[in-house]
Order: C-alpha cells, then structure tokens, then sequence
C-alpha cells in the first residue's frame, strides 16, 4: 500500500507541477532542491507515473555512491509499501536487484556509464535523472554529456533532469541547452554555529594522513555536544581510517555509535538510515551523509572541516585520495542536516577566521583526477580528446595527455588515439583502465580466478589492519570474516566470471601471482631498492615503506598504493608487493632502455652503456668511444646547468660582452644579444670549432671565450669595424688620460678624477648615450655623479670644491672651471711644468 500520508509532506510535491512543465515544453530541466525535500525520492516515482494518474514511464535515477543508490531504491519502495525488486529496484556493481515489474531503476554513475556504452539508445528508458549532479564527480559530468549526446542525436524524447541540493544551478542549465530551473523550498529549522577549534594548533592534513590531535579533539566536541544538546549526533569524518579512530575514543558514551561509509555493512547502513529505536546515537559519517542520505533524528552536527578528494601527480605517476579542507558549500550542506526536522546545532573544529578562507565549492573531479578512464569512455564513445563533448570544465591538457599516454601503453588505444578492441573490451569491465589490463594479461599469466583476486583487492583498497604487504593481505581477506572481505569475495566472482584465463598459478606462489598483478597493474611504480630500506621507482620517484614493513627487505617491489607528503622527497609506500627482477621485466618491460647515455654528471661529462627500466638502472659500463654528438651535448648541457663561466674569460672579453650588450640594447640589430639565454640556445653560431673538439670540462676551461664572442659581430654589413667607435673601451678626457669605460648599468660609467675634466662643457656621449659621470676626489673617492656636466659646473662644483679644497690643498680648486687647463697632477707639479 502506497504510504500516501509520508509521500505528501515531502516538500518537493510543491515543485512537481513546474517540473512537469519543463519536461513536457523542453524535455529537460534542472532541479535545486535541499537535501531532505524528496527529489531524490518523490520525483522519480512521480515521473514514472507511480504516484497518481497518467502513463508508466521508465526512470533511472544515477546515483554518485552505491550506498546512495540501494538507500534511494529501498525509500522509494518502501514509500510504495513494496520491496526494493519489484516496482522500484537498483543495480550498483556486483549487486542487481530489479524484477520484471521494475521501472524506477537507481543506479551509480558508473553502472549508467557502461550501459550507455553498450546501448547509447537506451531502449525503453524514458527519462534519466542525474542525483547530487552539484557533487561535480567525473562519472556524473560524463554521463550528462553522453545523455546530451544521446538527446540530440538518436533521443530527442529522452527526458534529462540534473537534479541539485544546492542553488547554484546556472552552469548546469547552459550546459542543458538553456534548460528551465525548477526550485522546491525546504524545510529547514534554524541552525546555531558554535565555532570548536582545538586549543592547540593542529598539522594541516597531507596526503591521506590527518593529525591524531585533531581526532582526539573531534571525538572530546561529541562528547561535548552530547552533553549540551538533545538528539542524535552526525559527526563528519573525512574517511574510514578516521571514523574508526573516533569511534575508539568515543567507547564508553551513553549513546549508540555507529559509523556510515561506503564500506559499512549494509545492515549497518539501513539501521542508521532507519532512525533511532530510542536508544541516543552518535553516527560517525563521510560526506556522503552530506546530501546522498538522509539520517532521522539527527539534531546536531560535529563538524571536523575535512574532506577526502582525488589527486592526481602526473608527474611522479602517483594518483591516490587527498585529505583536503571541505569547502564552504560543503560546510554548508553538512550544517543543514541538524536543522531537518527541528532546530539543532553545529559545532565547527576550525576558527571562524578561517572560515571565509575555505574554497567556496570542492574542486570539480575532472580537474584534479586521473583521467584514464575517462579518456577510454570518451574514446569507446568516439571522441578521443572529450573535444565534443558537453561538459561543464574541459579536461586539463597535461592530465588528458597523461591519460592517453596509460591507454598507448597498455593497448586501449591506437597510435592515432581510437579505441582498440582490447580497449573496448577494457572499458566493459567495470574497472580503472590499469586495473583491466592487469585483469587480461594477468588471467593469461595466473589464471582467471587468482589474477581477479589480487584485482579485486586492488579495485578497493583493504583495511589497514590488513597490513602493506599485498600477499599478506590477500591472505587476510580470503579467511576473512569481515565487511571489507565480504564485498571483495563478491568482486572476486564478478571478474572471474567475465575473463578466461588459459595461465595457471597452481605453480606459483601467493607472493609471486600478487607480485606480477600488482606490476602489470602499475609499471611504473616497479621499485628496486637502493639501500637503507629506500627504493627507486621506474618512474623516478624514491619511495619507502614504512619502518617496521618486511617489504623494507625486498629487493624489488611492485607499488600498488602511494603518496607523496608535502615536503618529503620520497613517496610513503601504502600498499606493495615482493618482486623479483623477471617479473619487473616482463611488467614494466615496454619501459626498458639500452643505449649510450653521454651526460653532464656532477660538474663532469660521463658516458655510459646503460641497460635501464625507466630510472631504473639495470646494468652501466663505462664508454671509452663515446659518440663526438653525444660528447657535445652533454658539454652543452654543462653549459646550460653551471652557466658560461665554464670558459676562459678575462677582463677585456667580460668588458666586450658588455658593450655588445650594450650596442644591442640601444640599437638593435645587427648588433647582436649575448645574454645568457641567447648565447646558450644558439652554440654553433659563436662556439665552434672549439665546442666539437672538447671532451670534457677542462676543455670548456681553454676555449676564449673573448675569441669566441668575436664571432658574433656583424662582419658582413661592416658594423663590426665600428665597435670601437660606437662603443669605446675608454674615452680620452680634457686632461689627456684615456679612461676605461664601464658598460654594465643602464648607462656607460665614466669614472675619473674631477680635475681632469677641467674646461669641459658637454657630457661625452657613447652611441648616442650620455655616459653617467662619477667625478673623483684627487684620492679616487666619489664627490658627485652627473649625466649633465654643464649644469654640475654651474650648480653643483661650488659645493663640491667648499667641501674638498680644505682637504685637498695641493690640488687646484679655481673658482671657474671653465679658465683652467684640465689636470691630473697637483697645483705645485703643474707650477714646475
């Protein structure tokens, strides 16, 4: 029996009019609706004609996260007093429960992805609902831009609704061609903000790990928020490692705590999605309680401002969950859920002034992610670069790039960037591309049933009290009584199923079969050790396990898990596996390089046969003829790292380069640039013969560097012959002396002694340029510095000559300048000449 009297206070209902509008007028439409209002679960009954008057119609709901799929299809079935199966089912992976009377079908994102790309028409489906779409994860945004693919080319009557827990709806309505926006309000009681940070300042979260002090002080706000508010507790955690620390420290609570994840147990999940039964609960929860589930009874929030997110280091091929800071959108949504169902509170473990420094919304998944499995849908679907496609943010280059690089490397896709058959076959296993190929080569190697073992354990990330060791904890889940054990004993069965494998590891060890996976899976991440319990990936990243790790020991290791903290130089090693030499080879073995390696090694050309696996070097002899070319660009390359010093200069060529620089910077062309950068990306022009005759530093050391600069001057329009005149060395002043120039600053110095300048008016110009006059007291000393001379001798000599004549008698001090024969010998020298 429908439970009408439930179906009618969904605040939604009120939205439903206009939403029905906007399909019928446009086919699609956005809807904002805050969490708790039933657009989750009233407006897929209601379009599929469930809930009144009107056609059945077919509706599939995508959902981000398994947990919010059966928990959406097992409300809306409830709602219709039936069982999830009957008229309302769901299909997340490894788990379908629809029968023949289904047509509300709720399903994650993934599970719509791959359908799509077996049947893009989607048959007898006649509206497609894509839940939390403001969420921004990678799957959502690809499934809408594949619907609206599908809407404009074989579907125009395919109704799309993009449905929101927030407001900020704009983008998603351009994206959908201008599509109506349908707003439901809720009913939100007011929310008081208590700010809780910790008394002592607490490490910033990096990588996965989060300060222990910050989950101690977490745990002591619930025990506060216990005893000063009323009702059940929701506590935001970033992950399951710290929901199961808080639950530790909260033992002995007068309430029932229960931890909410995508791992927990389904029991577990729809207990705490029952409500409470009248004992107080504290449920721990991820973000997916942010907006995915309802939790009745729910009257205050504990808060710890975390959030887990995917990054991706492209260049250290290293891709794993990061602990971020949540944003304030999220804050937002989390503090929303104490005021459901009456007035509540949340408590935030963060200063307030640090609230308006939080990211206004989380960083949409396409920008930070891995994108190998998105470049292979984008690719089975037929546009390799996502050029077409219809997506909110475009796919960074660089991480595109990177993708596409994975797909070449493991036969997904072709040369010119289509799909292979292999890469279709790929993409229908419900797998990351890496993972599928570790699946297919390594059913071939060990056998279907054992290389889907070790996938499946790789597919999701054990337990920690499994252990890094990936034999160890293959081990441990197949005994394994627990949640986690369960789940990857079902995934296990899903992937045998879908692979023949002709190998067999009957003759193989478990460290052995899990070593081999684990490297077809990440090649890059093959590690040999280098000592101290330090290894070198074939990527070129160091990593080390953990101290107390057996896997310190190995002499190679396959990484399955690993990240980079801030500031280490070493990636931590989360997950591995023992290798051996053989099996990195045949894994990692398209990365394998032999060749001569001529490089400028520590202040010194060195050459080498090398056999390496990508960093990794296998095997290096000393190389007696090293290639002439090789020789030379490895110099070259000395050159670029410790700068032109390497060669012989003087003062007279560092005085040269100077002035060319100068003539260069005051008039152009032909005159040429001998800036570092220019003379080090041009070396033939001004190096040579001398650059091809060297063989190592010392050889740099004899070629002059002032001989070598010559070269670059205009000798073919006859400027060259001018050097002297446009940009003298030194300039011979009133009194006869001739002066050194220097070219170094904006403008030409001329140093010299004031006397010698005795009589002269005009400032000396060089190419043009006022030279700056530094005028000297007859012991060599600064007195004043002009560019103007004439106006020096009318305004500024007088002072000068005030200050100076007590001190320097024996030198002349007339009173005009200008009468005088300039001199550089004292007035007594000058009487007896």
């Amino acid at each position: 029996m429908i439970r009408t009297e439930a179906l009618d206070r969904l605040p939604v209902r009120t939205a439903v009019p206009a939403l029905r509008r906007a399909l019928d007028d446009r086919g699609v439409a956005v809807l904002c609706a805050p969490p708790g209002t039933g657009k989750t679960t009233l407006v897929p009954l209601v379009l599929a004609g469930l809930t009144g008057r009107g056609p059945v119609r077919r509706v599939v709901v995508a959902e981000p996260r398994r947990i919010a799929a059966r928990a959406a299809a097992r409300r809306m079935a409830w709602l219709l007093g039936e069982r999830p199966g009957e008229r309302v089912g769901f299909t997340v992976r490894g788990e379908r429960v629809v029968g023949r009377e289904t047509v509300v079908e709720v399903v994650t994102t993934g599970v719509l992805l791959q359908r799509l790309q077996r049947d893009q028409e989607l048959a007898g489906v006649d509206a497609v609902i894509i839940d939390e779409c403001h969420e921004r994860h990678l799957d959502a945004d690809t499934v809408a831009a594949f619907l609206l693919d599908v809407r404009e080319a074989i579907r125009p009557d395919l109704r799309l609704v993009a449905a929101s827990a927030t407001t900020d709806a704009e983008g998603w309505a351009r994206l959908l061609g201008d599509a109506p926006v349908v707003e439901a309000e809720g009913v939100a009681y007011p929310v008081e903000v208590l700010w809780a940070p910790p008394v002592r300042p607490v490490k910033p979260p990096h990588g996965m790990r989060v300060d222990p002090a910050l989950l101690t002080h977490v745990a002591a706000t619930v025990r506060r928020a216990l005893a000063e508010r009323e009702g059940d507790v929701l506590c935001f955690l970033p992950g399951v490692g710290e929901i199961g620390r808080v639950a530790g420290q909260l033992a002995g609570v007068d309430a029932e705590v229960l931890q909410v994840h995508g791992r927990a147990p389904a029991a577990v999940q729809d207990a705490v999605l029952a409500g409470s039964s009248g004992t107080r609960r504290v449920v721990l929860a991820t973000s997916v309680a942010e907006s995915s589930l309802t939790v009745p009874g729910v009257r205050v929030v504990v808060d710890s401002g975390l959030a887990r997110e995917p990054r991706t280091d492209h260049a250290r091929g290293l891709s794993a969950l990061s602990t971020v800071r949540a944003s304030r959108a999220a804050g937002r949504q989390r503090a929303g859920r104490a005021g459901r169902e009456a007035p509540g509170a949340v408590y935030r473990c963060w200063d307030q002034a640090e609230d308006g420094r939080l990211a206004r919304f989380p960083a949409p998944e396409i920008k930070v992610a891995d994108l190998a499995a998105f470049a292979l849908q984008a690719a089975c679907w037929g546009d390799p670069d996502a050029s077409s496609l219809a997506l909110l943010d475009p796919p960074p280059a660089g991480a595109m790039g990177a993708a596409r690089e994975v797909l070449a490397a493991i036969g997904a896709v072709g040369a010119d960037g289509r799909v292979t058959g292999r890469g279709v076959r790929m993409s229908r296993l419900g797998l990351h591309p890496r993972l599928a190929r570790a699946l297919l080569d390594g059913a071939a190697e060990v056998g279907a049933r054992r290389a889907a073992e070790v996938v499946a354990l790789l597919s999701e990330e054990p337990p920690r009290e499994y252990g890094d060791d990936l034999a160890a904890a293959l081990r441990a889940a197949r005994r394994g009584q627990d949640g986690y054990a369960a789940r990857w004993k079902q995934e296990v069965r899903r992937l045998s199923a879908q692979v023949d494998g002709a190998g067999s590891g009957e003759a193989r060890s478990d460290d052995a079969v899990v070593g081999l996976v684990a490297a077809l899976a990440f090649p890059e991440r093959v590690a040999r050790a280098r000592g101290d319990g330090a290894f070198l990936m074939v990527s070129g990243t160091g990593a080390e396990p953990r101290d107390a790790s057996r896997l310190r020991g190995a002499p190679w290791l396959a990484v399955a898990v690993a990240d980079r903290p801030a500031h280490a130089v070493s990636a931590r090693v989360r997950l591995a596996a023992v290798v051996d030499e053989g099996t990195a080879l045949l894994a990692a073995g398209h990365l394998r390089v032999r060749g001569e390696e001529v490089r400028w090694v520590d202040g010194e050309v060195v050459a080498r046969s090398v056999d390496r696996l990508g960093a990794v070097e296998l095997v290096v002899r000393p190389l007696k003829q090293p290639d002439p070319e090789l020789v030379r660009g490895a110099l070259v390359e000395g050159l670029r790292r410790e700068g032109l010093g390497l060669l012989r200069w003087n003062r007279e060529t560092e005085q040269l380069r100077l002035r060319l620089a100068f003539l260069h910077r005051v008039r152009g062309a032909p005159w040429p640039d001998v800036s570092d950068g220019a003379l080090l990306a041009d070396p033939d022009a001004w190096l040579e013969p001398e650059l091809s005759r060297a063989r190592r530093r010392f050889d740099l050391g004899r070629i002059d560097a002032g001989q070598a600069l010559r070269r670059l001057l205009p000798w073919a329009s006859g400027e060259a012959g001018r050097l002297d005149e446009l940009a003298p060395e030194r300039i011979e002043v009133p009194s006869g002396s001739r002066i050194r120039v220097e070219y170094g600053g904006e403008q030409p110095v001329l140093a010299v002694k004031l006397q010698e300048l005795f009589g002269l008016a005009e400032t000396p110009r060089v190419a043009g340029v006022p030279v700056l006059v530094h005028l000297l007291s007859p012991a060599g000393r600064p007195a004043a510095v002009t560019a103007d001379l004439a106006s020096f001798w009318r305004e500024g000599y007088k002072a000068v000559r005030a200050e100076l004549r007590g001190r320097y008698p024996r030198h002349p001090w007339p009173e005009d300048p200008a009468t005088v024969p300039a001199t550089r010998f004292t007035s007594a020298r000058l009487r007896r000449s």
